[in-house]
């Protein structure tokens, strides 16, 4: 259960961390910030970001074996870098196409 768990918030948590990073450059595309400058594009991508820790912190620490989760650091890693390549490939394909 914690392991699921962890997986979910991480995948959630990826969701926000690709919006933040690429969704800038769709932005013009999808009416927002039409004449936004830079200063406000890093501002809105950081303010998506938070929300990216406010879900990777618990799926970290609930995942984590020494919190009672079934997974050690390296595993932990190893799977939030297969959930990022799953996440950013959906978003690409079907969110930035």
């Amino acid at each position: 259960m914690r392991g699921a768990l962890s997986i979910l918030l991480l995948v959630v948590s990826n969701s926000f961390m690709t919006f933040a990073w690429n969704g800038h450059l769709k932005f013009k595309e999808w009416g927002w910030f039409t004449k936004a400058g830079i200063a406000t594009l890093i501002l809105v991508s950081w303010g998506i970001a938070l929300f990216e820790y406010c879900f990777q912190v618990p799926a970290n620490r609930i995942g984590f074996n020494e919190n009672g989760g079934p997974f050690n650091m390296v595993e932990l890693k190893v799977i939030q870098e297969v959930v990022s390549l799953l996440v950013f490939s959906f978003f690409a394909v079907v969110v930035f196409k």
